[in-house]
């Protein structure tokens, strides 16, 4: 049994969502919001660094799923996204924590099924395939969504020995 994370960053919401993964499939442990409120950017950033490091620290997961940027339309909320991306990425290294990133769409793929499955879909199957009986914040359903498409992904690899995978430069290469 495998302890992951799963982080939906953003720049004034980060979700996070730990998942036990088992031979069985993923069982919920956590999940909730680090809000970093109205102050200044390098403020937040500092909140979402030290938010997941706490959440690190607390429940001990062993590898962390993120999911990667995706180009906005507004150009600085990209690039706020990015920053927020990395002070997550950051505190997940600190604390030695292998490390994945995913794309919305593998996300949903892994957890819907479909690559387009809408929010209200992909909350859905979170709450089904992680025995929910309360719904749980939209920003800490997609983490837990991660997490699960971060289980299912190194569940894959085990077999052909690729879930000991090394980080180089900062990311897991298989």
């Amino acid at each position: 049994m495998t302890l992951v994370l799963g982080i939906d960053p953003g720049s004034r919401i980060t979700g996070y969502g730990v998942v036990r993964a088992t031979s069985r499939g993923c069982e919920y442990v956590a999940s909730g919001c680090i809000r970093t409120g109205n102050g200044v950017l390098h403020e937040r950033l500092q909140i979402v660094y030290r938010g997941v490091r706490e959440v690190i620290q607390t429940y001990g997961p062993v590898t962390m799923g993120i999911e990667q940027v995706f180009m906005a339309r507004n150009a600085d909320s990209a690039l706020k996204l990015g920053q927020a991306r990395g002070a997550a990425l950051l505190a997940g290294a600190e604390e030695g924590l292998e490390i994945a990133e995913y794309t919305a769409t593998q996300v949903k793929q892994a957890v819907a099924g479909t690559g387009g499955a809408d929010k209200q879909q992909v909350l859905a199957m979170v709450m089904h395939l992680l025995k929910l009986t309360q719904k749980p914040q939209v920003d800490a359903s997609d983490a837990l969504a991660i997490a699960m498409c971060h289980a299912h992904h190194r569940q894959s690899l085990i077999p052909h020995g690729l879930a000991t995978a090394k980080r180089r430069g900062g990311r897991l290469r298989l």
